[in-house]
């Protein structure tokens, strides 16, 4: 064999390997942008869904409001629900506990301050992140003095299934829109994710206490209850016990 043909011999076989590497690269090249496209769906479904039927609330007044805070500042007993706001516990606790009963009873009477504390963690496996971006947009609201009226429209809409689009984008920006906030200073806030470094904050100050499940409610720093949703009775026993010994 001559070394002219040898030499095309091997041009040829370069040719094709070069060919076949070009081929693969292709194919894993495709491959990641077809799952980028797949992993990416849920977010882009989440941010195109539109916002549907969802039901309107009244705003309420609440004692001495102070951003995530009601009640009296200077009072003996300090409590701090943490809370996700996809929980069904934590809804029933607001609408049964919380509202009708502590406010009255212990808050508006400045025996009691009172702290909703953000704990966002059952959207930990999903893509959607329903519960970060519910938390999310309640702060963008906090930002324009309406947390506690934020809060209470997200319970009140609150789904059957965790991240099942109840709070998709378009509707936590209808939320704000029904509560009359200044919608280009929501949405810009709520796009940034503006107070993520706050919402951490406090689901770390929660972790650093000891909370793994929502709504966990710490009197005074201590979270005195065997259950995760203590019946009234027992809540007041408990804070009757702390005001009697002082705060």
């Amino acid at each position: 064999m001559t070394s002219t043909k040898r030499d095309a011999i091997r041009a040829q076989r370069t040719k094709k390997k070069r060919q076949q590497r070009m081929n693969t690269l292709l194919w894993v090249g495709g491959f990641i942008v077809l799952l980028i496209v797949i992993l990416a769906l849920p977010t882009i479904y989440a941010a195109l869904k539109p916002a549907g039927d969802f039901v309107t609330i009244t705003p309420v007044a609440y004692p001495l409001v102070d951003g995530m805070a009601i009640g009296n500042p200077d009072a003996p007993v300090k409590i701090e629900v943490y809370e996700d706001f996809q929980c069904p516990a934590c809804k029933g606790y607001t609408e049964s506990i919380e509202k009708p009963l502590l406010i009255s009873s212990y808050i508006t009477d400045g025996q009691v301050n009172y702290t909703f504390r953000q704990y966002p963690f059952l959207d930990s496996q999903s893509i959607t992140k329903e519960s970060q971006q519910a938390a999310n947009a309640s702060m963008c609201a906090l930002e324009q003095d309406r947390f506690w009226d934020y809060h209470n429209i997200l319970f009140v809409n609150q789904g059957a299934v965790e991240n099942g689009g109840s709070y998709n984008d378009k509707r936590l920006q209808a939320f704000a829109e029904s509560l009359g906030l200044d919608m280009a200073a929501f949405n810009d806030c709520f796009k940034a994710n503006k107070y993520s470094t706050e919402i951490d904050a406090d689901y770390q100050l929660g972790r650093a206490a000891g909370i793994d499940r929502t709504p966990s409610i710490l009197i005074n720093g201590v979270n005195n209850f065997q259950t995760y949703l203590p019946t009234y009775e027992e809540l007041t026993a408990a804070i009757d016990a702390a005001l009697a010994a002082g705060g």
